[in-house]
């Protein structure tokens, strides 16, 4: 399970806030990529942090269970990158655009920013504080599983808005990854406004109807 044994050894402390930053939403065909950033306690482990994990090995009722929990406790930004950034500059820099426009929104609850951001991942995005990357930083880190816990909670809720509005690509249950079932509504009903044109399996669909 995470802990904060990587937040101590770069000097988390009440004088030298470290938080985690994560991302969800690289690999989807559809929906914005979104970011968390999260700063936990210093001194101790607290009892509401109990089973936080990498988002992705906890079911979601877990999930949600724990992003109510450390949203009423942990101070907490949330980033947001478009479809339109992402086809724009590409998802790597529009995950950067997200991280880091994650960690301004945590600044500005704190009144200043954190002395560091540890990433998920091997590639650090550039912030208005320092960075440490960590790979699988949401496995070993709880400030960076409770961050993918926020992000991928917040995707979530998103993805199931915009299936309201756009059915038929099962976006509530697939949250826009690429399916079969998603790329042959892609086929039969053709891309919406909320599609990265830039991914390729998008990109031919649309050739293919032109």
């Amino acid at each position: 399970m995470p802990d904060l044994s990587h937040e101590i050894r770069l000097g988390h402390g009440p004088d030298f806030p470290v938080c985690g930053v994560d991302e969800a939403g690289r690999g989807p065909l559809a929906g914005p990529v979104v970011a968390g950033a999260v700063l936990l306690p210093h001194d101790a482990i607290p009892a509401w942090c109990e089973g936080i994990n990498d988002s992705k090995q906890v079911k979601q009722a877990q999930r949600e269970a724990m992003f109510e929990r450390i949203t009423a406790n942990a101070p907490f930004g949330v980033g947001i990158a478009s479809v339109e950034e992402i086809d724009a500059v590409n998802i790597l820099q529009a995950t950067f655009l997200a991280m880091a426009r994650a960690v301004d929104e945590l600044a500005l609850k704190l009144g200043h920013m954190p002395s560091l951001a540890m990433i998920d991942g091997n590639r650090p995005p550039k912030l208005r504080c320092r960075t440490e990357t960590l790979v699988e930083g949401d496995a070993l880190s709880l400030s960076i599983a409770a961050a993918s816990i926020v992000a991928k909670v917040t995707r979530d809720k998103i993805m199931g808005q915009l299936a309201l509005a756009h059915p038929g690509y099962g976006w509530e249950t697939n949250q826009g990854y690429g399916t079969a079932a998603h790329r042959a509504a892609i086929k039969s009903l053709g891309a919406t406004p909320h599609h990265r044109r830039s991914f390729a399996p998008v990109s031919e669909q649309l050739l293919l109807t032109l």
